[in-house]
């Protein structure tokens, strides 16, 4: 970490590496996976790490299929040591066993192409000002468990969680010293997209 010039305590950019989590099954869009559904063209994991990729220092890609088609966009594609597509926790153990030098990751979905461009910083700076081991993201009343930054120095405990059965990331983040971050201001930035009628609903607007 360091101080900025107004004094108040920052993640280094070069400290982080993101992971973005595309290892689901896509059940809601039919079963296709969702990163590589197309919005304007684009896919939607391009989206995603077009936000991210300015915001962190390294990228790797969660994937549990398709993982030629990820590689292409350039970054390390890593897949769930955990079998059965065993949801968010797995895609973030896979990714923090490869983040070897960096100090924090931080996740995203692959199917949320409005992600905040300032996400990272002020979930880093929260963590930081209460001293937490997890920083995550909030609207109103709802959280965003998969918009999260996390100390890497977590991961021997996320391995036991895993290897003693445990799939649920609410259930993890309740072990952990956790604050929740504000981003009322732009809470649309946190839609996602799980349906063909998502998907066309965004059509409507640019990212």
């Amino acid at each position: 970490m360091a101080g900025s010039a107004s004094g108040s305590l920052t993640v280094i950019r070069s400290d982080i590496t993101g992971i973005v989590l595309a290892g689901g099954q896509g059940r809601r869009m039919g079963g296709v996976d969702k990163g590589l559904v197309e919005l304007h063209g684009r896919p939607l994991v391009a989206h995603v790490l077009e936000r991210l990729a300015p915001q962190v220092g390294s990228l790797v890609i969660n994937a549990n299929q398709n993982t030629a088609r990820y590689a292409a966009f350039g970054y390390p594609v890593v897949s769930d040591a955990v079998g059965g597509f065993a949801g968010p926790l797995a895609g973030l153990h896979a990714g923090m066993t490869e983040a070897t030098t960096s100090a924090y990751v931080v996740t995203v979905p692959c199917d949320s192409p409005f992600l905040p461009v300032d996400l990272v910083v002020r979930l880093g700076t929260a963590l930081l000002e209460h001293s937490a081991e997890l920083a995550v993201a909030r609207t109103f009343e709802q959280p965003h468990p998969v918009f999260a930054l996390a100390r890497r120095d977590v991961l021997p405990h996320l391995t036991a969680f895993l290897a003693e059965g445990g799939r649920k990331i609410d259930a993890w983040y309740a072990t952990l010293a956790v604050v929740e971050v504000r981003f009322d201001d732009v809470a649309d930035a946190f839609r996602n997209i799980n349906t063909r009628a998502e998907l066309d609903a965004c059509a409507g607007g640019a990212p």
